[in-house]
């Protein structure tokens, strides 16, 4: 089948992460023909930068406005457009499916959510004035979902014998032996400052490994440099490929992650994690990142639901890093739990079973 997949970022690695990923999982594993319209191909070619050429030509990576100049006679007319995050589709475009001879499924790719609510809702349709199939599809953790876009699974990384990608390989080089390593991917607005100044005062030396444009954000926020203690040294990396973060978030021993492709990658590597998640005005985030825990914590003893819930809400490492080492071998229970929920293929395999 045929696959248009339209992305509007609003979040720019994170709904472009979603999108491409979506597009690879539906390409390589599953024989399909996918094309994507994002309305800021540059972001969404550095996340396709670093993969096998072979991956990546399998993918067709079109501008936004390339959906307005199609041909009404539609010669490529698709079998499925995704409105991934509800965004709308070009009026021009949307005319051509309506004129086509033969009407695809239109399908409104929501954000993932563990909210229970959910399940009532994922699969309904969504009827629409032009007479072209709609559909909601939610990704989640629950069974009677859409699932979870995890492809490709990273092995279960060890910090000693891995081959260390090339484009992180300047970052390692700056590492310190027998130090703990956290990488740092969040948005403005975290108490980085503080926080550090905290994790410095814990006793431990920390790497701390900051993603492709997050020192010049903590330079924003941090009035003196001097004040991060000696224990603590940052290290930033460049912009990587999504497979090589992948690798880093295994050789790390904590990470702090944002957004949704971040946060599920987090899970699969099977570390303790912050999930710095998208703000929103009307606090909606807060109930679903607690929507998230309920979930994630339900099999956990009372001392590790304490320190997770205070580390989820930006509370100082020194109140919950006792905690860790509970925490790490429920990470690795947790991500074993995912893969099973999940064997069906996830998200890609159950949006090809929808359309079929």
């Amino acid at each position: 089948m045929r696959w248009d997949i339209f992305c509007h970022i609003v979040d720019n690695y994170g709904d472009a992460g979603i999108c491409w990923r979506l597009a690879r999982s539906l390409t390589s594993l599953h024989q399909q023909e996918v094309r994507i319209f994002c309305d800021d191909l540059p972001t969404l070619n550095l996340l396709a930068s670093g993969v096998d050429q072979s991956i990546r030509d399998k993918i067709d990576l079109q501008p936004w406005e390339a959906s307005e100049h199609i041909p009404r006679d539609f010669p490529q007319a698709p079998d499925v457009v995704i409105e991934a995050f509800g965004c709308t589709l070009p009026e021009r475009y949307l005319t051509s499916l309506i004129i086509a001879p033969k009407k695809p499924l239109i399908i409104n790719l929501e954000y993932l959510s563990a909210e229970p609510w959910v399940v009532d809702f994922h699969g309904k349709a969504s009827p629409q004035a032009h007479g072209i199939p709609k559909y909601f599809f939610f990704p989640g953790f629950q069974e009677n979902t859409g699932g979870l876009l995890l492809d490709p699974v990273p092995a279960v990384s060890t910090q000693t014998g891995e081959l260390i990608p090339q484009s992180v390989q300047s970052t390692w080089q700056q590492l310190r032996p027998n130090t703990k390593r956290i990488s740092l991917f969040c948005y403005p607005g975290a108490p980085l400052a503080k926080w550090l100044q905290d994790l410095g005062g814990t006793g431990q030396n920390v790497d701390v490994i900051l993603t492709y444009g997050l020192r010049e954000q903590l330079n924003l926020t941090l009035r003196d440099p001097a004040l991060i203690p000696p224990q603590i040294q940052l290290v930033s990396m460049p912009f990587v490929s999504q497979d090589d973060y992948d690798w880093v978030l295994g050789q790390c021993d904590f990470n702090i992650v944002r957004g949704e492709d971040s946060f599920l990658r987090a899970q699969l590597a099977g570390k303790p994690f912050i999930w710095h998640i998208y703000p929103q005005a009307d606090q909606a985030h807060e109930v679903k990142l607690q929507a998230f825990l309920d979930l994630y914590l339900a099999l956990a003893d009372d001392n590790l639901q304490t320190s997770c819930n205070q580390a989820m809400s930006w509370a100082m490492p020194s109140e919950w890093i006792g905690g860790l080492d509970s925490w790490t071998e429920h990470a690795k229970t947790w991500r074993t739990q995912l893969l099973g929920s999940q064997a069906d293929g996830g998200l890609a395999a159950r949006l090809m079973a929808f359309v079929a």
